[in-house]
Order: structure tokens, then C-alpha cells, then sequence
């Protein structure tokens, strides 16, 4: 909701790219601070108390942004927003990891497709609120007390024992340490891959409204459009990765994400068919990147016995490119224009499909096409 509410936020407030750029970089700093701490709270406290206890702040700090009747009050509420944000974001996937291990089956990508299908249908919320005349104040009022109850109440559902983890399987010979260069290359592409899905998921909605100069009601479906693809290839990569197998499935996805900035790209230069243009683009996008992440943390954990130092540092440039990217590029539009801002995540996106393939193969070098795929326990 707060992503779809943002060119309506813009004209509120008459922010422009630049300062745009600026709010999307404070949000992205909170999360960062609070991501420092919330890891200690979640050993201490488990990850259950902290989810319990910061979705429904996370949701009310919301109440800052939309009623800030200044760009200067903007500012800290954006911050204070992502400090909400950022210890939740740790704490789901906290206890995401544990509810993994009770289960017995890999499903972190089918959480990771649930919090894509929430952004289609905040999207979709926002845009037929706004149609129907609804304020942004009043919509993130409303979004803000309605997500803090909805918070409330899968709590009991949650889980209330620590998970101990299981011991660790003998691992065949032919998974061997990976490397230092590998690593950081493929943190590398999966840095790109964020910056690219960063850029879509903020600034789709602003280069419909901005550039496309569609009505303001129809602007938040650029967002969702991508946001519908994500959610949808992300319950299918699994089962396409299964097939492709990992190199050639990164390679496949860098290439639609490229192809479908492309399109972002020459939309404006149509007569017509612009908008259409720009969903088609939008679509490709989300579907291409959809899949960037889970192959890469499915290789890493795939090609050495002690992959917890690597994950984690995949997971450090995900996150520095998934929240810096956005602000980038406001203020790289700032300087140039939209258009050609988001001309660096489609570049991006020829590095994912050209980089990807190659870390693949430096992590698993004894069988460069295919990952493994863990057998369903029944």
C-alpha cells in the first residue's frame, strides 16, 4: 500500500524525483538500523515474541508518512517507518526458517510469493480507492489500523518452541567449499537483480503517472502489474528451475528482466499503446526477477556444507540493493530523467543473465546446469 500510494503521496506534497528519492533513502536506512538489533532480539526473545510484537508497530508507524503535512515531517516519519519495516522484516523470516524445519519441505519461496500477492493486492486496493476518491491520507490511515489488527491475528498460530536444528546430513564429495570470488560474484548479481526489482517496485507507479501521464487512479497498476507477475513465478520457480536447471534459469531471467525495461524504455515513444507497452514491460520484469533470489540462495546452500557464512553475505547485498536501489535512482532521475534512470536497472538486468550463469557454475562446478532439489518428506 505504501509503494502504490506513492505518486499520489508526490502530488500531496509536491515532492518531485529528488526528494522522492530522498524519502524512499530514509525508509531504507531505518530498515537497515533496525535490522543491526532485531537479530539480537530474535535469539533473545525468539522470533515468535518479535514478530507478535513489531507487525502491529510496524503497521502504525505507517500513521506517520500519511499524515505529514510537510516534506521536512515526511522525512523523520519515513524514517521511523523503515525502524518499523526493518525489525519485522528479520523477524518473519526468522521464524519463516524455523517453520521450514517443523515442516520438512523447502516453502520459504511459497512466503516469499504470499508477501509478493500482498503487494498485488495492496496495489489494487490503492488504485480503486483512489478511483473512488478516498484521500491518500485517509487510505494509509485506514491501511495503518487495518494491518495492525490483521497482524494480530495469525499470532497463536505461530510457532511457540524454539526449533533445534536437525543434525547435518553427510554431504556428498562433490560439494565442495566454494570460494570467496564465487560468492561475492554472485552477491554481485544478486545486488543487480535487487537494484532492478527495487526500481520497479517504487518507481513503476511514478513513470506511469510522470512519464505516461496516465490518470492518477490507474498509475498504482504499473506496480501491480509487475508485482502480479513476481507472485505468480514465484509459485512456479521451483518447478521451472527443476527443468532449466540453475544457470540457464538465471540466464532466462536476467534476459526478460532486461527485455522487459526495454519496453519501459519505448513506451513513451509510442502513440496509443504506451501504457499497454509499459505492462508488458512491467510484467517481463517481475516475472524475470522473480526467481533471481531463491536460485541463488538455493546454489549456495546446495554447494558447500557450511553455508551460513555465505548465505549471509548474499543476503547483505540483497538487502543494500533491494533498499538503496529505489533511492538511486529518484535521484539519479533528478539529475537526468526517469527514463533514463531506469535505464541502469534494465543494464543491471543484462549483468544478471550474462554474471549469473557464471557464478552458478563457479559454485557448482560438477554439475554447472542443474541445482539440487530437496525430496518432499512424506
Amino acid at each position: 500500500m505504501w509503494a502504490a500510494s506513492l505518486p499520489a503521496l508526490d502530488e500531496r506534497l509536491d515532492l518531485g524525483t529528488g526528494r522522492t528519492g530522498t524519502v524512499l533513502l530514509l525508509v531504507s536506512l531505518g530498515v537497515l538500523v533496525s535490522m543491526q538489533g532485531a537479530g539480537r532480539l530474535a535469539d533473545r526473545w525468539s522470533s515468535r515474541r518479535v514478530c507478535l510484537i513489531s507487525g502491529p508497530i510496524a503497521a502504525l508507524v505507517l500513521l506517520g508518512p500519511a499524515l505529514a503535512g510537510s516534506y521536512g515531517v515526511l522525512l523523520a516519519c519515513a524514517f521511523v517507518f523503515g525502524l518499523g519495516l526493518g525489525v519485522l522484516e528479520l523477524a518473519m523470516n526468522a521464524h519463516a526458517v524455523e517453520v521450514e524445519l517443523v515442516y520438512e519441505r523447502p516453502i520459504m519461496s511459497s512466503f516469499h510469493g504470499m508477501w509478493s500477492l500482498g503487494g498485488a493486492a495492496g496495489g489494487l486496493l490503492t488504485s480503486a480507492a483512489l478511483r473512488g476518491g478516498l484521500g491518500v491520507g485517509t487510505l494509509l490511515t485506514i491501511t495503518a489500523i487495518a494491518g495492525a489488527v490483521l497482524f494480530l491475528l495469525p499470532g497463536p498460530l505461530l510457532l511457540h518452541d524454539r526449533t533445534s536444528p536437525k543434525p547435518v546430513e553427510a554431504k556428498s564429495a562433490e560439494r565442495r567449499s566454494v570460494g570467496r570470488a564465487a560468492v561475492l560474484l554472485l552477491g554481485a548479481v544478486v545486488f543487480a537483480g535487487a537494484i532492478a526489482e527495487g526500481a520497479a517496485m517504487d518507481w513503476a507507479a511514478i513513470h506511469a503517472r510522470r512519464v505516461l501521464e496516465v490518470d492518477p487512479d490507474l498509475a498504482p497498476l504499473a506496480f501491480t502489474v509487475f508485482s502480479t507477475a513476481m507472485t505468480v513465478m514465484r509459485f512456479l520457480g521451483d518447478r521451472i528451475r527443476g527443468r532449466l536447471g540453475a544457470t540457464r534459469t538465471l540466464r532466462l531471467a536476467g534476459s526478460l528482466a532486461a527485455s522487459g525495461y526495454a519496453l519501459v524504455l519505448i513506451a513513451p515513444l509510442t502513440s496509443g499503446a504506451s501504457m499497454a507497452l509499459a505492462w508488458a514491460g512491467w510484467a517481463l520484469v517481475g516475472t524475470g526477477l522473480a526467481t533471481v533470489v531463491p536460485v541463488a540462495f538455493s546454489s549456495v546452500g546446495a554447494s558447500q556444507e557450511a553455508a551460513g557464512r555465505a548465505l549471509a553475505m548474499i543476503t547483505t547485498f540483497l538487502y543494500c540493493g533491494l533498499l538503496a536501489g529505489p533511492a538511486v535512482i529518484g535521484h539519479l532521475a533528478d539529475l537526468t530523467s526517469l527514463p533514463a534512470a531506469l535505464a541502469l536497472p534494465g543494464i543491471l538486468a543484462v549483468f544478471v543473465a550474462l554474471a549469473g550463469p557464471r557464478a552458478i557454475s563457479a559454485l557448482l562446478p560438477t554439475r554447472p546446469h542443474q541445482t539440487p532439489v530437496p525430496t518432499p518428506t512424506t
